[in-house]
């Protein structure tokens, strides 16, 4: 492989063994990724570049803000991350930026990072950690993981059991109350949900929802206006394209006699709050639990 420029003179640089991950038989700070690979580092990591919003979030989250150096677009919470070097999209890194910047970690998302350009990272010998967690223990699990590489364990720890404890009163609050029939849309064009494999599935059955799409095969299923309306759902749960666009549940008004439209269960959850994998699920569930508890008391008062 052959590396010009400023990309190659980092290669000889990182070559070097600055930067290298250190075997399994010579361990300092090692956590298992996402992808089941041991990540060695020397010692904590004090450079450190997130490659999605989610990987921002989660390593601020996990203490180690202070240690970003380089971020991609859309990292816009905590609201300091704006203020870091981005480096491209979690689509399409600019190579030459992130080099340019030197960590010693790369936070990697598993299924939204082009390959090519993570294994070109790689062969310049920068640790990359990939992270992608799909159910609430997850969540937590991966800033502890975090903060291990990053040297900032109480933080990290702390941030991590107020996630979980926080959810878990979700989970013993709402569990078991009456059932609610409801779809979550995750997106518009196409139209898609998720399936009860998806954390935010889950987020809906510990909010004692009845996802009607739960089922389905796929993670993120597709779907059409009139599979909706078989499926008839007593509330609709959509994210929208911004924190305060809710043009997707005005799409369903034209349907008066879906159940949800006819009692006026049409609910927004701001996306950032529920779609990313981040502490901040726990304030989304919050919001998505009492949308359907809003939704049973209307039932009960009918």
């Amino acid at each position: 492989m052959q590396f010009g420029g400023a990309l190659g003179a980092a290669f000889l640089w990182l070559g070097s063994g600055i930067a290298t991950p250190l075997h399994a038989d010579n361990p300092s700070r090692c956590a298992v990724d996402d992808r089941g690979r041991e990540v060695c580092l020397h010692a904590s990591a004090n450079r450190i570049a997130t490659l999605s919003p989610g990987a921002t979030e989660l390593t601020y989250a996990a203490g180690a803000g202070d240690q970003v150096v380089a971020v991609v677009s859309y990292s816009d919470y905590p609201p300091e991350a704006k203020d870091v070097a981005s480096v491209g999209s979690h689509t399409r890194i600019d190579l030459e930026a992130l080099v340019g910047l030197a960590p010693d970690l790369v936070i990697g998302w598993v299924t939204g990072n082009p390959a090519e350009q993570m294994d070109i990272l790689e062969a310049l010998g920068m640790p990359v950690f990939y992270i992608e967690p799909r159910s609430v223990e997850a969540v937590a699990d991966t800033i502890e993981r975090l903060a291990r590489l990053a040297g900032t364990e109480p933080v990290g720890k702390q941030a991590a059991n107020e996630f979980r404890e926080g959810m878990a009163a979700l989970t013993a609050r709402y569990s078991e109350r009456d059932p609610v029939a409801t779809f979550y849309q995750v997106w518009d064009e196409p139209l898609m949900s998720v399936n009860d494999d998806h954390l935010i599935g889950q987020v809906v059955q510990l909010c004692g929802g009845e996802n009607v799409f739960g089922d389905q095969h796929r993670l993120v299923p597709r779907l059409d206006d009139e599979a909706v309306l078989a499926a008839n759902p007593d509330a609709i749960i959509a994210g929208g394209m911004g924190e305060e666009n809710r043009d997707w549940l005005t799409h369903w008004e034209q349907y008066p006699n879906l159940a949800a439209v006819d009692a006026g269960n049409l609910y927004f959850v701001p996306p950032s709050l529920i779609q990313r994998p981040t502490p901040r699920l726990l304030e989304g569930a919050q919001i998505l639990c009492e949308k359907l508890e809003h939704t049973r008391q209307k039932r009960r008062g009918s």
